[in-house]
């Protein structure tokens, strides 16, 4: 394996921003927290559509992933795979946006068209997610990949703070609806599309080039023995069960705070704003928590910024709570980023990081639907904020069972047999 040298590094480091910079920029006008549900909600889906969109995006991103791992177990050019697999994500972007910027569909049915460009969307992007993961672990060494990785996904946070801005103000402007979100869309994929150039010009080193090849039935037998015998990596697969609680709740904080306040649908900008400032904080805290004191506390952070969030929104009566949700979230989320990421690596030690990245979604996606489910049910039946208080304790549950019952996957690497 070629060692990448620290100019290597830097200069991996200085585009690996660029392109979290772009793709937080352009994620700005699509949020699964905000956007997406208010555009939802304006363009008359039923409210169980509105409540699936967050959980939705984490079931369908889960359906590729075994295959994209499948596809990439003998992976050779590392950097053109992330090249490409990042392309497939533009088409159903720019569909949507010159729908919306253009052609303007209204009517009950308008949402459709945009749930399908949704779901194509979600699902490139899972077939994306395992290359991806691999990816970065050719051009950051692991016992600083959460210094770098945080520090990336901060500059995710600036641009998505740029982006919220321009939200507020394209949402703000005299370009009426639905065009003004199709306006959105198109700017978000043009920047998406800067973002994904940025791959070519990486240094890579070039263990991939080296890798044994490996047949589709050393892959399942691989496959079979990580759920047969990693009993951390059960427990912790466990313990997230509980926290996919988040998702639904997810869906529901701006739709529930304008019903509380009624406030401008343009407040989408400004919730955006608030979430990638504390999104580029936490990334950076969560970095430095994961490579000095371990992963799974950097993930258990994450995790408490979720409960904050669903906190706040229980006890919110102005909209300074309503703001401090988004504050809370972000923190969650950046948190989550670069600790999840490294939790993959670190379980998966030398072997294919890309196989447990796609079986941590796989396994959770039922869970994800389940929570959906349960949520559209009792939601007319107990009130939301009712659901908000279920939810919150579901992911109590789940940290409890995180932080007792998971060790340290470096601490405690997995013995394989043979």
């Amino acid at each position: 394996m070629v060692e990448l040298t620290q100019n290597n590094l830097s200069r991996n480091l200085f585009l690996n921003c660029i392109h979290e910079f772009s793709w937080g920029f352009g994620i700005a006008f699509h949020t699964t927290y905000a956007i997406i549900p208010l555009f939802l909600k304006k363009l008359g889906a039923p409210d169980a559509v509105i409540i699936s969109v967050a959980g939705l995006f984490s079931i369908l991103i889960a359906f590729p992933m075994l295959f994209s791992a499948v596809l990439g177990r003998n992976i050779r050019n590392i950097k053109k795979a992330v090249f490409w697999s990042h392309s497939v994500v533009l088409p159903p972007i720019f569909f949507a946006g010159f729908l919306f910027a253009f052609l303007a569909p209204t009517g009950p049915n308008a949402w459709m068209y945009y749930y399908a460009c949704f779901i194509i969307y979600c699902l490139a992007l899972g077939f994306i997610i395992p290359i991806w993961a691999d990816f970065l672990s050719h051009v950051f060494p692991r016992k600083s990949r959460g210094h770098y990785l945080g520090i990336s996904f901060a500059f995710n946070s600036i641009g998505g703070f740029v982006g919220g801005i321009i939200v507020k103000i394209l949402l703000n402007s005299s370009v009426p609806f639905p065009k003004n979100f199709g306006w959105g869309f198109i700017i978000m994929g043009i920047s998406l599309g800067l973002g994904i150039f940025a791959y070519v010009f990486y240094n890579v080193d070039k263990k991939s080039d080296k890798t044994s090849h490996k047949s589709l039935t050393e892959f399942w037998q691989d496959t079979k023995g990580i759920i047969r015998t990693h009993e951390n990596f059960k427990r912790y697969l466990y313990s997230r069960i509980f926290i996919t609680a988040h998702f639904p709740a997810m869906s529901l904080y701006a739709v529930y705070a304008q019903e509380l306040f009624g406030f401008n649908i343009s407040e989408a900008g400004v919730f955006v704003v608030l979430q990638v400032i504390t999104f580029g904080v936490g990334s950076v805290i969560s970095g430095k928590i994961g490579d000095r004191w371990g992963h799974k506390l950097a993930i258990t952070f994450s995790f408490c910024g979720y409960l904050l969030a669903i906190a706040f929104t229980i006890f919110a009566t102005s909209m300074f709570h309503v703001y401090a949700i988004f504050l809370s979230l972000g923190l969650g989320q950046g948190g989550f980023m670069p600790s999840a990421m490294n939790m993959v690596y670190e379980f998966a030690e030398s072997r294919d990081s890309k196989t447990y990245m796609a079986l941590i979604d796989t396994f959770l996606a039922p869970f994800v639907l389940l929570m959906i489910v349960g949520a559209s049910v009792l939601n007319p039946i107990i009130g939301t904020r009712n659901l908000f208080m279920v939810l919150g304790g579901l992911i109590i549950i789940g940290l409890l069972q995180l932080i007792f019952r998971v060790k340290e996957p470096h601490l405690h690497p997995h013995k394989t047999s043979g």
